[in-house]
């Protein structure tokens, strides 16, 4: 059983950063595919980046790429999405997800393929 925890939303303007956090528990997360996924209201939860495990292969959908910068730290089972020139359509709660096993730059984008979620950080984004 793996455990994932958020932290590092907030409000903040438009074109400013933020960097979330997500901590697991377990021993294995250097194993573990990890990515970011986020909901706004009344839409339905959207792949935003990835990270694939023991090889670090990173994925991000096109709507933030050269924004978002997806990284982790398997010393401290942790993983972080840095996150620049925010605009408002960035507003959502934004979710991360462990997958135990092999990802493809198909399955990545389905929230399906994980196994473990985190309960979520709110990043409002004002314009």
């Amino acid at each position: 059983q793996v455990q994932l925890v958020e932290s590092g939303g907030g409000l903040v303007q438009a074109g400013g950063s933020l960097r979330l956090s997500c901590a697991a528990s377990g021993r294995t997360f250097s194993s573990y595919a990890m990515g970011w996924f986020r909901q706004a209201p009344g839409k339905e939860r959207e792949f935003v980046a990835a990270i694939s495990g023991r090889t670090d292969t990173t994925y991000a959908a096109d709507s933030v790429k050269g924004r978002f910068t997806i990284s982790r730290d398997n010393a401290k089972n942790t993983m972080f999405l840095q996150m620049n020139s925010l605009q408002p359509e960035d507003t959502a709660v934004y979710y991360c997800a462990a997958k135990n096993g092999f990802i493809t730059s198909f399955t990545v984008k389905r929230a399906p393929t994980y196994d473990y979620w985190g309960q979520g950080t709110q990043v409002t984004v004002s314009s």
